[in-house]
């Protein structure tokens, strides 16, 4: 059987932790900065995980980690 793909804008996106739980980094980051506070761009900086619901299509998309 040959290897499947692994789908490489997913896999830029998201990191799969030791225990399988799906790592993400956080949305509106990129531009806009100035009218948003130190608090909040500070807290967009950290990553989150991904819900159960999501992880298990992310995980398809992802075959080899």
């Amino acid at each position: 059987m040959p290897k499947m793909k692994t789908h490489k804008s997913s896999a830029k996106r998201f990191k799969v932790s030791s225990s399988g739980i799906i790592i993400r980094s956080k949305a509106y980051k990129s531009h806009i900065l100035t009218k948003k506070t130190a608090k909040r761009k500070r807290n967009l900086r950290k990553d989150t995980t991904v819900s159960s619901a999501e992880a298990k299509n992310i995980k398809v998309l992802l075959p080899y980690s």
